[in-house]
C-alpha cells in the first residue's frame, strides 16, 4: 500500500523519497515531521528543557526519532475516498493522525495528503 510505503520511507528518513510516494497537496513533509515529533517525542518529555526534555528544534537535526514511530489502525472514512491512519510511538498510541485521500487524476488514481489531525 502506498500509505504504509511512504511511512516506512519517513521512519528510515528518506525523506525526499518520501515526498515523491504520494501527490502532496496538503502539508509539507516538514510540517508532518514537526505534527508527529510534537504528538510523541515532545509529548512524552517532561516539557522542562533543562531537565534534558529535548530541544525544540531537535527533531530536524536527529531524525533517529522516526524509526520508533510505527502504524496503527487505518480507518476509512464515510465517503471511501480518505483513510485516516493512527500513529504509535514507543508502541503508545499517539495524539496525532495523518489523513490520505484517493482521488483520480488524468493517468489514473493517486494518494494524496497527507493532512495531520489532533
Amino acid at each position: 500500500m502506498v500509505v504504509r510505503r511512504y511511512f516506512s520511507l519517513l521512519r528510515a528518513g528518506r525523506i525526499p523519497e518520501a515526498e515523491h510516494v504520494i501527490d502532496i497537496d496538503h502539508y509539507p513533509v516538514r510540517q508532518v515531521l514537526k505534527s508527529l515529533w510534537t504528538g510523541s517525542v515532545e509529548a512524552s518529555a517532561d516539557g522542562d528543557e533543562a531537565s534534558g526534555s529535548p530541544a525544540a528544534d531537535e527533531w530536524e537535526q536527529d531524525l533517529s526519532w522516526l524509526g520508533e514511530l510505527d502504524l496503527a489502525d487505518f480507518h476509512r472514512g464515510h465517503t471511501g475516498s480518505h483513510v485516516n491512519v493512527e500513529i504509535t510511538y514507543r508502541a503508545k498510541m499517539i495524539e496525532v493522525a495523518l489523513g490520505f485521500w484517493v482521488r483520480p487524476t488524468d493517468v489514473g488514481w493517486v494518494v494524496a495528503g497527507p493532512a495531520t489531525a489532533w
